[in-house]
């Protein structure tokens, strides 16, 4: 199945420079298709050996450590709320995401002078404090390293985002890629922030995270 080509996005008023959406605490910057285009190499730059770390968009994957506790509704929240506090320091664009109670993934980009490297060191460093004190844990939370990846291409782009969108699908944890709430799906899908704020009220109500450490995502 494929959403972007099917137009189930054709309704989230992209046109235009970019809209910032709030949603799960944080806000999620979305961009038009105009803007999408800077993710294209220039020839300069595709030369070079070592990728730019700022200023590109990075698809972003971190796993939770085997032995950890699954992820839960409010650990989501601190994670989102880490976040903010990491984009304070360093700053950056955050355009679609997906939590899930073993890892997560994210489209980021990075804002000069800040790196993709110090955007994940410190977002992940502030995760780990804030759930490891809601649990009484402590001790590493994420696996050391994570999974980047430079996006090269518009379509590539349109990939990635479905990727993210519809991993909670994959994993069995609903049927629909709307009834997670824990996503940028609904942003995506032009859904008007109270609205969501709505959607995403009935959501928590009927789709349950699954608990079982054995639980495979």
């Amino acid at each position: 199945m494929r959403f972007y080509r099917q137009g189930l996005y054709r309704q989230c008023g992209l046109a235009g420079s970019h809209i910032v959406a709030w949603t799960a605490e944080f806000a999620v910057r979305v961009f038009s298709f105009a803007i999408m285009a800077m993710v294209l190499y220039c020839s300069p730059v595709s030369n070079l050996r070592r990728p730019f770390l700022s200023d590109r968009y990075f698809f972003i994957t971190v796993r939770l450590l085997p032995r950890r506790t699954k992820l839960m509704e409010a650990d989501f929240r601190l994670l989102t709320r880490a976040s903010n506090r990491a984009r304070a320091l360093h700053p950056f664009d955050l355009t679609a995401w997906v939590l899930l109670p073993d890892h997560w993934h994210c489209m980021v980009v990075p804002r000069s002078p800040a790196t993709i490297s110090q955007v994940m060191k410190c977002l992940k460093q502030s995760s780990m404090t804030g759930i490891n004190q809601r649990r009484g844990t402590e001790g590493e939370l994420w696996q050391p390293r994570f999974f980047d990846r430079a996006v090269r291409t518009v379509k590539e782009y349109h990939e990635k985002v479905e990727y993210i969108h519809l991993n909670p699908v994959r994993a069995g944890l609903v049927v629909h890629p709307q009834d997670w709430r824990w996503s940028s799906f609904l942003e995506y899908a032009g859904i008007p922030p109270d609205e969501q704020r709505q959607r995403r009220a009935l959501i928590i109500d009927r789709v349950r995270i699954p608990t079982d450490p054995r639980t495979r995502l």
